[in-house]
């Protein structure tokens, strides 16, 4: 279970990166969107990933913290809100300079 974890949060961190280093600013949404999963992704393992025992602590027993997972709610919801924004002013800007390149200027081929 751990590794599955482990080579998700990877992926997605590694997928993030790439598209962040792209010239097109939905591109750089997108990155900035899959790092956030990815960091979620990583507070929700740190809470201990756990099988079939109750999500709540108990007393005298070990089970999972429930502090990140309600970390990880919240941070689902500024990161879905921030992303909602980004496109908004994705689409501003490409009506006022014409593309979505992230210097606002297409490459001379």
């Amino acid at each position: 279970m751990e590794l599955v974890v482990t080579i998700a949060i990877g992926v997605l961190t590694g997928s993030g990166i790439w598209l962040l280093l792209r010239p097109r600013t939905f591109q750089v949404i997108i990155g900035l969107s899959l790092l956030s999963y990815a960091v979620n992704l990583f507070i929700f393992a740190m809470g201990r990933l756990e099988v079939d025992v109750a999500p709540v602590l108990e007393a005298g027993t070990a089970n999972s913290d429930p502090v990140p997972q309600a970390l990880v709610l919240t941070a689902i919801v500024i990161g879905f809100a921030t992303t909602a924004l980004f496109l908004v002013v994705l689409l501003a800007n490409r009506g006022f300079s014409g593309t979505d390149h992230v210097d606002g200027r297409e490459p001379s081929p």
